[in-house]
């Protein structure tokens, strides 16, 4: 009997010892993550970032987005640009924490951020 509960003991503290470990990195795959969704989300955001700031490319697109004031389209590039910038912040939130809840809310704003894009793109382009 003794020797059974030792052995139980020494697993629980390998288990102690692998959260732990765990628990220590998982900061450095949020970083990971999150640059990892930059490198992807670098070029949408330079786009974003150039029509936003250059109202001459608003010639470039067809449809209600080329007859959209010139503060109209500004705002709808400078509001994509900013939700670009936010998504790997997101994302390395979500991955740090990995918890039931934080992937809910994490998944809650990514979701909100496809509606929002959905939306204006609608308004504005067609």
């Amino acid at each position: 009997m003794a020797r059974m509960s030792s052995k139980a003991s020494s697993h629980e503290t390998h288990d102690e010892q692998t959260l732990h470990i765990a628990e220590r990195h998982r900061g450095m795959w949020g970083w990971f993550s999150g640059i990892i969704v930059l490198a992807l989300v670098a070029v949408p955001l330079s786009a974003a970032f150039a029509f936003a700031t250059n109202p001459g490319t608003q010639q470039l697109f067809g449809g209600r987005l080329s007859e959209a004031t010139t503060g109209g389209y500004q705002a709808f590039w400078w509001i994509v640009a900013l939700l670009l910038v936010a998504l790997p912040v997101l994302v390395g939130y979500g991955v740090a924490k990995m918890s039931g809840r934080a992937v809910v809310i994490v998944g809650a704003v990514v979701a909100l951020f496809v509606i929002a894009i959905m939306i204006l793109g609608q308004l504005f382009v067609f």
